[in-house]
């Protein structure tokens, strides 16, 4: 009897093959990591509706742009590209609204209310989770400590953070599986949600990023948003101390605030696209990363690029900058310990083939086949229960 199956040589379709699936992301208002990886995921599953709380059209790649994209009610709120932020309140009430009753399977890339969609009960939830909500858990402080907020605001805020955070907590068994960016974050997971995670590094575009060998090095590089927690104030100020060249890239609520506190060596860029990005990291002395990072997608950008970096030895850069090796890696988080740091750094304290060697494990194609791999077992699974 002739087998009325696929050959080998023929592709076999993929689990999801019929199912209607969502991806779920906090917001989209620029290209971040965590855009990047929802482009990826895009690519797998291109008739996915993606679901938002905001959506600033034009300020993502086509590859997001071109599914059909369902924003929340505070996107009908004031101006909520730039304020939405100061509508986290109503968060939890709309990630609750979208109506996922068509939907069965649903991925959510989550770093603050995305994990907490409501899924129907035979659908699948599987969750990349970039960071729990940073806002209301150990991050309270850098955004909203006695250096942000008066007393007075305190006092309302305070309750409201706290209020947010059993949420979170609450929300947290609405996911069928986690997926981890790096196991700092893993160990978050656990001890706020009390659940297993399995780690997956992010995708990093290593064909895209990569050395020029006729870039001489020319100032220290910062490559990220303008928010508290990046503790980005370090960086300007080791700056200002060594009289060196800071350049950097990004925009958020801090910059200002940062503006303020940068000599004369310090220039900001803004947002910027990235031919001009991956020139920054081909002449960068070394990419400064001063704060605790979830991962850290720019660390491997600029590795991929040959440069180093200096790093605190916390979180998630730890997993991808080995000290002394593709970069250093900081004890404290002071202005005085980046700039020794900054002042040892030699042309030749680092090979840059080294350094293009070690990001080459991040691929797109790595993530890929893992996250490939990761659905069809969960999905599997799910049908034999």
């Amino acid at each position: 009897m002739i087998d009325a199956g696929l050959s080998d040589a023929e592709p076999r379709p993929e689990p999801w093959a019929g199912l209607r699936v969502a991806l779920v992301h906090d917001w989209l208002t620029g290209m971040r990591g965590g855009e990047k990886v929802l482009e990826l995921l895009c690519g797998m599953f291109p008739s996915a509706d993606v679901l938002t709380l905001v959506h600033a059209k034009g300020q993502v790649s086509p590859a997001i742009e071109s599914h059909r994209v369902r924003a929340s009610a505070v996107q009908w709120l004031p101006r909520p590209a730039r304020y939405y932020r100061h509508y986290l309140p109503l968060f939890p009430t709309v990630i609750e609204c979208f109506d996922l009753d068509d939907v069965d399977l649903v991925i959510s890339t989550s770093h603050c209310a995305a994990k907490s969609v409501v899924p129907t009960g035979r659908a699948v939830h599987i969750c990349y989770c970039h960071s729990p909500m940073l806002y209301a858990w150990d991050q309270y402080d850098a955004y909203f400590g006695p250096d942000r907020l008066g007393p007075a605001a305190r006092l309302v805020v305070r309750p409201m953070m706290a209020w947010l955070a059993r949420w979170d907590r609450d929300t947290a068994d609405r996911v069928d599986r986690y997926l981890a960016n790096s196991a700092h974050v893993r160990g978050r997971i656990a001890s706020y949600y009390r659940r297993h995670a399995d780690v997956l590094h992010p995708p990093v575009d290593v064909d895209f990023f990569t050395p020029d060998s006729g870039a001489a090095p020319e100032a220290f590089l910062v490559v990220s948003a303008l928010v508290p927690y990046k503790r980005l104030e370090i960086a300007v100020e080791a700056a200002n101390r060594l009289r060196v060249p800071l350049r950097i890239v990004g925009s958020g609520p801090d910059e200002s605030r940062l503006k303020a506190l940068a000599g004369p060596t310090v220039v900001f860029l803004g947002t910027i696209n990235d031919v001009r990005l991956r020139d920054e990291y081909r002449r960068a002395r070394a990419l400064i990363l001063p704060g605790e990072e979830d991962f850290g997608i720019a660390p491997v950008e600029a590795l991929s690029c040959g440069r180093p970096v200096i790093a605190l030895r916390k979180g998630g850069a730890t997993e991808s900058v080995v000290d002394g090796v593709t970069g250093y890696l900081v004890d404290q988080p002071t202005a005085d310990a980046f700039a020794s740091a900054m002042e040892n750094l030699l042309p030749d304290s680092f090979d840059s083939l080294r350094l293009r060697q070690s990001a080459e494990a991040f691929s797109p194609s790595r993530f890929e086949a893992s996250f490939r791999a990761i659905v069809t077992d969960t999905l599997v699974s799910a049908r034999r229960c």
